[in-house]
Order: structure tokens, then C-alpha cells, then sequence
């Protein structure tokens, strides 16, 4: 749902293919095509990481609560002007909520190695079999300051997100 852009290498501009819904922070791949597509047990080989949401149901912009428009007049698609999609790849560092919560807890440990799974999060395990290591694990899961003076993190209020509040901060390996 949510991606804070800490360190970025390379911010490409891809066609996003019609009809998918991608998430800001969800693992990417190309389609045969060449479109941006999330990965999945067909286009299992990571690309990069999305940088824009298209949806036709909830904006994914940090601390936004879903069901909020980020933009009125695309109704959530923030591809509708280029029907391209922000891809950051070649490294970089980031903040996300685009993980597996089952698998990626406050008690991980820096330096765990993260791979994209069928439903384009990251995780610890490989599920599609690739063995490309998508990020590497530099903070645990845990709230991440908003910048909104308030009581719940070193005097910041947490950002929202769809993970119980919680972000984890990777260094890209893709």
C-alpha cells in the first residue's frame, strides 16, 4: 500500500498493463509484452518496485487510509495521464508495508535477505522458486514517523498502513 522513497538509483517510466492493479510498493515484473505487471507465478522474474498505484479502488499512498482520493479526477490511478507506472530499480533504500507479516515481524533480523512472492510482496521465503534476491532486510518490522507532531513514535504520530501500521526499510537489490 505504501512506499517512502529514503535512497533511489534509478526511477524508470514503464507502460503498466490494462486491467492490473499494482500497489505503491509491490514487487514488478515484465510481461511478454513488456508491461509492468506484479510479480507472480508467471512473470516470477522481479523488475523492480513500484514507485505509482493503479487501482479503481483505494489510493496506496502512505498514511492515506484506503478509500481516501489521492488525485479526484484519476479515482486512485495514479497511471491514467501516461498509463505509465514509476518503477525504481538498481538499487536504492526504502520504507514499505509491502511485506509478508507472517514471515517478516519486529524480531527480524538486519541483513535477511527478501525475495518477491506470488502476490508481488516481499518475504522471506522463495515461493516462486527464482533465487533472485529482490532487498535485504535493514530494519524490522515495526511504526515509522509521519512527520505529524503527536505521541506515538519519538514525538511523531505513525504513518498508516495496511500492515498494522508497520514498515520495514530495505536496500534494493534489483
Amino acid at each position: 500500500m505504501a512506499l517512502v522513497e529514503l535512497y533511489h538509483v534509478v526511477a524508470a517510466n514503464r507502460a503498466v498493463k490494462s486491467g492490473t492493479t499494482i500497489k505503491e510498493g509491490m514487487i514488478v515484473s515484465l510481461d511478454s509484452s513488456g508491461d509492468v505487471v506484479p510479480v507472480d507465478g508467471t512473470n516470477a522474474w522481479p523488475y523492480g518496485i513500484a514507485g505509482d498505484t493503479k487501482s479503481t479502488s483505494a489510493s496506496s499512498m502512505p498514511g492515506v487510509a484506503s478509500g481516501w482520493q489521492n488525485r479526484a479526477s484519476d479515482y486512485f490511478d495514479e497511471t491514467k495521464a501516461s498509463a505509465k507506472i514509476t518503477v525504481y530499480h538498481s538499487g536504492g533504500e526504502f520504507a514499505t508495508d509491502q511485506y509478508n507479516t507472517t514471515n517478516v515481524t519486529d524480531s527480524s533480523v538486519p541483513g535477511t535477505v527478501l525475495y518477491g512472492s506470488a502476490t508481488g510482496i516481499l518475504d522471506t521465503a522463495d515461493p516462486l522458486g527464482t533465487a533472485q534476491v529482490v532487498a535485504v532486510l535493514l530494519k524490522a518490522a515495526g511504526a515509522y514517523p509521519s512527520g505529524v507532531p503527536g505521541v506515538d513514535i519519538n514525538g511523531d504520530i505513525a504513518l498508516g498502513s495496511e500492515s498494522s501500521n508497520e514498515y520495514i526499510e530495505v536496500k534494493l537489490m534489483i
